[in-house]
């Protein structure tokens, strides 16, 4: 606790003390009224905070504080007044994001435990460079941007923030206040859905702004620490792009669509070169350098403003000047600025010209859809009645299917669009290079077979086997899914086209894992397992056949999705899981919590780099855990997922979602282009409901059942079966089994059951409330007993600190919405006209507020 007062004493004065200052000016916003709204504001809180402990409800508070402290008599003044303090709420939240920003480097140890200096002294220590080069040319981290919707800033005020940040750093407060105040007169409400363009140009920002430098700024890092490691073979940080290729669910990201997004990624890259090299030419001024400098700056700038001036482009267009001046520089001028130079020809090599692997996602079924109207056409070797034939029948016919099949004559949809898709990859392969689309992602994967129609569907489209420059990936998510990976995986190399394929990839296979859905499917503690076990069975069997298996973790953002401290489940690993790179999807707060500033996404990346590469060269576990540990978590998953299957399907459970959280208005808030559910059923149901509305859900209920329901069940079944002992020695010993608790706390520390508490005697949703509460406490209590620790979260004091602080900001946005979604099931005051539609509105703002409070919200 000692080594942490530092940080904490730095965040209280950097962040804490700052707030408290810089709140005053919001007193200048150009809101109506604004002072009033700042004081009462302030009253509000507190009056939430001393109601909640006398167990008030929301709407008991909200009409005992108009009484007492306004003069307002209309609903209708009193809901536009509400809209106010939303307003002011969601600017001071803006203003926290700012604080922890600027002080990221002051409160995180930049050369610390986890960062690349740590690694370079372990190494050194050891006598392992040789051993650490090796893994260097074999390794490799990437981080892959997806558009999933759980991030409520709109571009603009992502831009406010980051220049917020920065004039807090400097302490320059005249910036500041005028910042607020454009804060304050730019709009947080979408009116309209973006498109999977928007999304993708809003995620474009953070890797210009943000990854190009901090990616940078690493491999300068590396190559400056060891000169032997040569990013051009595989560099060690890679990005990975979503918006516009992930068309799972989502109708609105077509071929077109896709083929748009690739030109903006390679349209951004060749930007960012453009702007290196103007800088580059402000210090290679030597006779002969310059003139080679001006000429590519001009073949940029034809691509950038002059697109039908510009010929073809390539990486080595772009290589062989560079090398060129680098040789002149070493020997007509003394190795002058020569760092500059490999500073720009290191980002060559880690972003080529497409900038982010743009992955193209489907779901399972549509494949065998599309596959089965193209043999009815008759113009594939297919048999027309392909699809009612056998499994293994469609197999047998997949190994050796070929053609050159358009889909022109087809209606528009999603038939079509998935035929465009693939002839569109081909179109990116010749604009971005074969890295600038190399994935194929096969979302809700559970047999052999739905790999093939995909590997299959390429050669129909008239990509030949040599050519085949793409890794299918399956994507396993459900817990029944998780259990047959290796099952899948196993016949899949045994398929002899398959192999070959793989042979060709350099017999390396990506499986994808994702969280989001096996933590709905199956609560938290068994999401966890089932998906290591089937990293352990995944290895096992891949390299019975020699294949190197690489795990794509659909970690989401926060703990209830996978994410949390994501690189200490790295560094936990034993070599019985495969570790040959780190791939994880960074989506909604996460990007710019995580990786919002470089200095962040620089900490952020080193932590994942060190897990990957100390796991390898330091870790002397051959199994990340003894039978008798597998045996105790088994345990623990099962007794958890029970406990989580009766309450999911408690006849109450989704009336009690729809009914008392915002769920409902989810897709209102217009955040993401993804439809909130899979299908158009009017009847919501468990299945349908998309991951995040359903997280997001229980996160602003304050209530997060997918972070912990279950464990505390688990535990004390454990204690029951005299085994507690045993849980509390692993969680001392396994760092894989400390962080899942630690993630879990960190779910836990974010609840606030005093908000909803007055369902508790509710005569329909009492039950559910009261069995949901019990969890948690009962939780509580075991993790308590298993860590020795009175408080949640104590072994991470900042975080801790940052979680408190958020929310007590954001307590009468919680109070609001309650009040708001309580008013929606008044008929009585319903009854005047346009009074539900302000309700809904109304609950729908305050969702603003209070996800991005949440930052990694459950």
């Amino acid at each position: 606790m000692a080594s942490s007062l530092p940080s904490v004493s730095r965040f209280h004065d950097q962040v804490s003390l700052k707030f408290q200052l810089y709140n005053s000016l919001f007193s200048s916003l150009p809101f109506y009224r604004i002072e009033r709204t700042g004081i009462l504001l302030s009253l509000l809180q507190n009056h939430c905070e001393e109601g909640f402990k006398k167990k008030k409800s929301p709407r008991e508070l909200m009409e005992q504080f108009f009484h007492k402290h306004t003069s307002l008599k209309t609903e209708q003044e009193r809901i536009d007044f509400l809209f106010r303090f939303v307003q002011y709420v969601e600017r001071q939240v803006v203003l926290f994001d700012a604080l922890e920003d600027a002080a990221f480097s002051d409160v995180n140890d930049m050369n610390g435990v986890g960062t690349l200096k740590h690694l370079e002294s372990e190494v050194i220590q050891s006598g392992r460079q040789d051993d650490l080069l090796e893994k260097l040319q074999h390794f490799a981290v990437r981080l892959v941007l997806t558009a999933h919707p759980t991030q409520f800033y709109p571009g603009p005020v992502l831009g406010i923030i980051n220049d917020l940040s920065k004039a807090v750093a400097d302490n320059d407060v005249n910036h500041i206040n005028t910042y607020l105040q454009q804060l304050g007169k730019t709009p947080f409400f979408k009116k309209q859905k973006p498109t999977p363009y928007d999304e993708a140009v809003s995620l474009i920002w953070y890797l210009e702004n943000v990854f190009y430098t901090s990616c940078g700024k690493i491999i300068n890092k590396l190559t400056q620490q060891y000169p032997e490691y040569d990013p051009s073979k595989q560099p060690v940080v890679q990005m990975g792009f979503w918006p516009g290729g992930d068309r799972d669910g989502n109708p609105f990201v077509t071929a077109d669509i896709t083929l748009k997004v690739a030109a903006a990624l390679r349209g951004s890259i060749i930007k960012c070169y453009y702007l290196d090299i103007r800088k580059l030419k402000r210090r290679l001024t030597f006779a002969g350098i310059e003139e080679l400098l001006t000429k590519l700056e001009e073949k940029l700038y034809d691509h950038l403003f002059i697109p039908r001036a510009a010929k073809g482009l390539s990486k080595d267009d772009l290589l062989k000047p560079l090398l060129e001046i680098r040789e002149m520089l070493i020997h007509r001028h003394s190795s002058l600025f020569l760092d500059l130079l490999n500073s720009f020809i290191n980002k060559v090599h880690l972003f080529g010209l497409y900038f982010a692997t743009l992955d193209v996602r489907q779901e399972s079924s549509v494949h065998n859809k599309v596959i089965s109207m193209m043999a009815a056409e008759g113009e594939t070797e297919l048999p027309v009645n392909y699809g009612k034939l056998s499994d293994a029948e469609k197999l047998k016919l997949l190994i050796t299917a070929d053609g050159h099949f358009k889909s022109d004559n087809w209606e528009k949809g999603i038939e079509k669009d998935t035929i465009e898709s693939i002839y569109a990859i081909r179109e990116i392969h010749k604009m971005n290079g074969p890295e600038g689309c190399s994935r194929y992602i096969i979302s809700q994967c559970g047999s052999a077979l739905e790999v093939m129609e995909v590997y299959a569907l390429f050669r129909m489209c008239g990509w030949k086997e040599k050519d085949m420059h793409i890794d299918v990936v399956p994507l396993f998510e459900t817990i029944s899914d998780l259990e047959v990976a290796a099952d899948v995986m196993r016949e899949l190399y045994s398929l002899d086209v398959y192999r070959k394929h793989l042979k060709r990839r350099g017999n390396k296979q990506t499986v994808m894992l994702g969280f989001s859905d096996g933590t709905k499917d199956g609560g938290y503690m068994m999401a966890n397992w089932g998906i290591y076990k089937a990293k352990e069975t995944l290895t096992r069997v891949s390299k019975e056949f020699g294949i190197d298996v690489l795990f794509f973790d659909g970690r989401g953002g926060p703990p209830a999705r996978g994410g949390g401290k994501t690189h200490k489940f790295y560094a936990s690993l034993g070599k019985n899981i495969s570790g040959k790179e780190i791939q994880v999807t960074v989506q909604g707060q996460t990007v710019s919590s995580s990786f919002g500033t470089v200095d962040a996404a620089q900490f952020n990346i080193e932590q994942l780099l060190h897990a990957g590469v100390t796991n390898e060269l330091f870790s002397s576990l051959e199994k990340t855990f003894t039978e008798e540990e597998e045996s105790l978590l088994e345990q623990l998953s099962r007794e958890s997922f029970h406990a989580y299957t009766e309450l999911k399907e408690h006849p109450k459970f989704m009336p009690y979602l729809s009914a008392v959280s915002p769920l409902r208005f989810y897709s209102d808030t217009n955040i993401g282009s993804r439809p909130a559910k899979r299908n158009n059923n009017s009847k919501l149901t468990l299945k349908d409901l998309r991951a995040i509305p359903y997280v997001s859900a229980w996160s602003q209920l304050k209530q997060n059942v997918t972070g912990y329901y279950g464990m505390g069940t688990a535990m004390q079944a454990m204690e029951k079966k005299g085994r507690l002992n045993e849980v509390k020695e692993l969680y001392r010993k396994s760092m894989f089994f400390k962080t899942l608790v630690d993630n879990c706390e960190m779910a836990m520390k974010k609840c606030y059951f005093p908000l909803t508490e007055h369902l508790s005697a509710h005569p329909e949703f009492g039950e559910i409330w009261n069995k949901i509460y019990y969890e948690y406490e009962l939780t509580r209590k075991y993790l308590s007993k298993i860590s020795g620790h009175a408080e949640l979260m104590n072994d991470y004091p900042v975080d801790q600190l940052s979680i408190q602080m958020r929310d007590k900001i954001v307590l009468p946005l919680l109070t609001i919405q309650q009040y708001a979604i309580q008013a929606l099931q008044d008929p009585a005051l319903l009854k005047e006209q346009g009074r539900k539609e302000l309700y809904e509105k109304l609950t729908t703002r305050a969702s603003f507020g209070i996800i991005n409070a949440g930052r990694n919200s459950a």
